[in-house]
């Protein structure tokens, strides 16, 4: 079930149960409410995982292309130093 279905349900559960007057109407409402509340906080946290997976994944390919190029370089040094080794 996507989120905006879910949205729509609990508002129309809640619109439905409004105008009700009786105790187990009234938990009902409450339930519906807490369901909506508690919904918008997990979409929240979602989000916020989701941002972090994508710092994440842009440190992970920094690190990989630093690594690549110190790797680059220590071959660079090392093929001079036995040039320099082969001259001497």
């Amino acid at each position: 079930m996507d989120e905006a279905r879910l949205a729509d349900e609990l508002n129309e559960l809640v619109k439905q149960f409004g105008g009700a007057s009786d105790p187990t109407s009234k938990r009902l409402e409450v339930l519906a409410k807490k369901a909506e509340v508690n919904q918008k906080e997990l979409q929240a946290s979602v989000d916020c995982l989701r941002e972090s997976l994508d710092y994440l994944r842009v440190c992970i390919k920094y690190l990989l292309l630093d690594i690549e190029a110190t790797r680059r370089e220590n071959d660079y040094l090392q093929k001079l130093l036995k040039d320099k080794d082969r001259e001497e």
